[in-house]
């Protein structure tokens, strides 16, 4: 039982942005009932990269459990609806595929879909995958519409997310935040003081001198790791030998019409190209490797890729992909790109900053720091991100693509050995198996392996319950199904216009 006098009493939130606000939100939401002092301090003079600004479904959850409704949000961050994400010369060139949020097609009989597609195939049948998704179809023809009540329709597995402004929703959880008692200070950190006896923080020094003291610290400040690199020394784990890109260039521009309900990822001869479709904007950039291309010609096709007008000029964006060997050490927390970074592809950077608050609320600590807590919290989001690193791995490793040096070095890399059991897996016989919960579940990697060119031996015996010709017409009328239902669906600007706009 937890002692009045051993409770964490202040928490200093470091750094602002997307990190900060949602880690302040999130606490503040969290403790209503204790007394618990909580304060960032950020200043104006240091810009937030701002660039993630397509998310998972997950961000349905963080946004209810600070109180924030859907509308509302979408009002105030012009946001959009995403049904999940477009690959376009991911396999090969000319060639793309979907990764939906949600299933394909029904389970029968206690086996999963996708056996029975795989069996499919072997029976001569042309078909793709995405016909048995809703929110591929739906997708394809810029539709959206909220998942349906009645469960026997395909409407009700629809699966999305959102596309926003990253700032604006920094500025709506400050408001949120503040309106829970979250105080505010401005200022740039100078310098910082530590406990001589145990090598906790005690506190930071602003530029105006103010000092600011706390039981617990988080890090939010970002790629420069103000607290858990510059004070704790924490070492960075590299992962640039698995996801060698290293660089970005991000623009807006005009808005899309009409108005896509899906991500867009095109990839190039050096990295990949992002275009995320706002209410008022559109968001574009280009991820490269500078050890297979220049900054100039990246540039240059990035610009080549965008429709319409650009608002403003390019911004460069300098990263390392892995993450620090800790992200808990002493009294700091690191949560955002302070603890790591992996690149955008699968619109993970919110999802990461969100769980790192989760898990420290699930462990939140007293002033005591038990060491199990610190060691459980920091190997569960180095599984995170491992998990997460295999599965962005897996688009440039499964791949047929090998016309630039970029593309011949990512099909033949070694990767680790975590994912290559997995595509082993699915090479003989089509099998996924979804391990210590982790985040991209079976159908996520369905739609890579598949859609990245990656064939099975042969398929599970399981989904030979069916004769061919019943196989054939239970799969021919979940396509059609599908299909009729897609039809029915909402235009996407229609349907923001009525709900949102």
């Amino acid at each position: 039982m937890e002692r009045l006098d051993t409770q964490i009493k202040k928490v200093v939130i470091v750094g602002g942005g997307t990190a900060g606000w949602m880690s302040a939100a999130a606490l503040a939401s969290s403790f209503p009932n204790r007394k618990l002092d909580i304060v960032l301090v950020e200043s104006e003079q240091i810009g937030t990269i701002g660039v993630g600004e397509a998310s998972i479904p997950h961000i349905k959850t963080f946004n209810r459990h600070v109180g924030i409704d859907e509308k509302s949000f979408m009002k105030s961050t012009q946001a959009t609806f995403k049904l999940g994400i477009n690959f376009v010369n991911w396999k090969q060139q000319g060639e793309s595929y979907f990764h939906p949020f949600g299933p394909y097609g029904i389970d029968m009989n206690g086996v999963s879909f996708h056996a029975f597609w795989q069996r499919l195939q072997t029976l001569g049948e042309d078909d793709q995958l995405e016909e048995y998704s809703i929110m591929a179809m739906a997708a394809k023809q810029n539709r959206f519409t909220h998942a349906a009540q009645n469960k026997n329709s395909p409407l009700s597995e629809m699966g999305y997310a959102y596309h926003f402004d990253s700032a604006l929703y920094a500025s709506n959880l400050r408001k949120n935040a503040e309106g829970k008692g979250v105080k505010r200070i401005e200022g740039k950190v100078v310098s910082t003081q530590q406990n001589l006896t145990n090598g906790y923080l005690d506190s930071v020094t602003l530029e105006s001198g103010e000092v600011v003291s706390a039981d617990l610290f988080i890090d939010c400040t970002g790629f420069s790791g103000l607290l858990i690199d510059k004070v704790f020394k924490v070492p960075f784990v590299d992962w640039s030998h698995y996801l060698p890109n290293d660089s970005a260039w991000a623009v807006g521009s005009e808005k899309l019409t009409p108005l896509p309900s899906f991500t867009q990822s095109t990839a190039m001869d050096a990295g990949w190209c992002w275009r995320i479709p706002l209410q008022h904007r559109t968001g574009n950039g280009i991820v490269f490797s500078s050890q297979y291309t220049d900054e100039q010609k990246a540039q240059d096709t990035l610009l080549g890729q965008i429709q319409g007008e650009l608002l403003g000029e390019p911004r460069k964006i300098q990263f390392k992909t892995g993450h620090r060997a800790k992200f808990w050490e002493k009294n700091c927390v690191a949560i955002g790109l302070s603890s790591g970074f992996l690149e955008p592809l699968e619109s993970t950077s919110i999802h990461l900053i969100q769980s790192g608050i989760s898990r420290l609320i699930r462990l939140f600590p007293d002033m005591g720091f038990e060491q199990i807590d610190v060691d459980h919290f920091n190997e569960q989001s180095i599984t995170e991100f491992e998990q997460i690193r295999d599965f962005l791995i897996s688009h440039y490793k499964v791949t047929e693509r090998n016309d630039t040096p970029y593309w011949d070095y990512c099909q033949n890399m070694e990767v680790p050995e975590s994912l290559q059991r997995k595509i082993d897996l699915f090479a003989s016989r089509g099998r996924i198996f979804r391990e210590n919960e982790e985040l991209f579940n079976r159908y996520s990697w369905l739609a890579v392996f598949v859609g990245q060119g990656l064939t099975s031996r042969g398929y599970d015996a399981n989904a030979s319950i069916f004769s061919d010709a019943e196989l054939k017409q239970r799969m021919h009328d979940i396509k059609r199904v599908i299909k009729a239902n897609a039809g029915m669906i909402p235009a996407h600007d229609e349907y923001i216009k009525k709900y949102c706009s």
